[in-house]
């Protein structure tokens, strides 16, 4: 048990639930905690316990914490747009295309490698997948991460971002027109219980709010500020295509958007939106959350990459007059 740190809590109150106690009492986040009551490495007054048990005032819960396994994939030299860096943390603006960490299929080129190449010591808290990685975005979406380069920095984060104090804005294109902005989708989303490599609205799924707010209308679509209540997977894409206007460009929730687009001169305008862009419409755009260190609240802002603001600077000049007179 040499590699592994512990700490220890004197319970203050009843009722409290395990996991949830420990959460708020340390840097640990709550999933974190839970692993680590599955793995046998949390006890109370030295006996095994469940996350969901609760505690009495004056017992002894005790953590064991295993230090970071070392990582396993090689360190390669691919660019990345570093916003922001010190001893703590680094803000990069992702590009496009690029996968956040290894996978099925992704074994190299990630984020991750470029990541490991970029700092010498990053965390390996996230698992041996995740060094460093706080948050994710998907493939094709750009823009704003905050990544780890400790332990302690990634502990104090991940904890943030469970509780909702790590702000993130994003700006989507959605196709249509919302019926009133700004606007809330509260569904909850799950496993696609038909495609199990995609996410949807399912009533078993776990609790998902996104509220959306119209910045610029469009003949045939629109540019959303978009701000998340919680962080699901796909969350953004998969509550747009519930409420029927799909990402434009979102080949996988996207399917049928044409559907919504009656009349020749919209029709034309969003066949020609759609031949432009070249990837989902999403980007990470602004990014707020307190230091892990000093407290001091930080803030990042990145506009839309090239490849999008040409999209949106074409839609903007409602270009249909232009397409049907040809």
């Amino acid at each position: 048990m040499d590699n592994e740190s512990k700490q220890v809590f004197r319970v203050s109150e009843d009722g409290a639930r395990l996991d949830g106690y420990i959460a708020r009492n340390s840097c640990l986040s709550r999933a974190r905690v839970q692993a680590l009551i599955i793995e046998g490495r949390v006890s109370v007054d030295g006996d095994s316990a469940k996350k969901s048990d609760r505690l009495k005032a004056g017992q002894r819960i005790e953590v064991r914490i295993p230090s970071a396994i070392p990582i396993a994939f090689e360190p390669e030299a691919i660019p990345i747009d570093v916003v922001y860096e010190d001893n703590f943390l680094l803000v990069i603006n992702k590009a496009a295309g690029l996968v956040v960490h290894p996978g099925p299929g992704h074994a190299s080129g990630t984020l991750v490698n470029a990541l490991l190449h970029h700092v010498d010591d990053l965390s390996g808290i996230g698992g041996k997948l995740r060094p460093g990685i706080v948050h994710r975005l998907d493939r094709y979406t750009s823009g704003l991460m905050v990544v780890a380069k400790n332990d302690k920095a990634h502990q104090i984060l991940s904890t943030a971002l469970e509780r909702r104090e790590v702000k993130r804005l994003y700006m989507t294109a959605s196709w249509g027109h919302l019926k009133e902005s700004p606007c809330e989708v509260e569904e909850p989303i799950g496993r696609d219980p038909v495609d199990r490599q995609r996410m949807a609205v399912v009533r078993a799924g776990r609790y998902a709010v996104t509220r959306f707010r119209v910045l610029e209308r469009w003949v045939g679509a629109e540019l959303l500020e978009v701000s998340l209540g919680t962080g699901r997977t796909h969350q953004i894409r998969v509550h747009l295509a519930h409420i029927g206007h799909p990402v434009v460009g979102d080949e996988v929730y996207g399917v049928g958007w044409q559907k919504g687009m009656s009349g020749a001169k919209v029709s034309l305008w969003a066949r020609e939106m759609h031949r432009r862009v070249g990837r989902q419409f999403l980007h990470a755009w602004r990014l707020s959350f307190c230091h892990p260190n000093t407290g001091e609240l930080m803030k990042f802002e990145s506009g839309l990459p090239e490849d999008l603001r040409e999209c949106a600077s074409w839609a903007a000049l409602g270009n249909s007059e232009e397409l049907t007179s040809k």
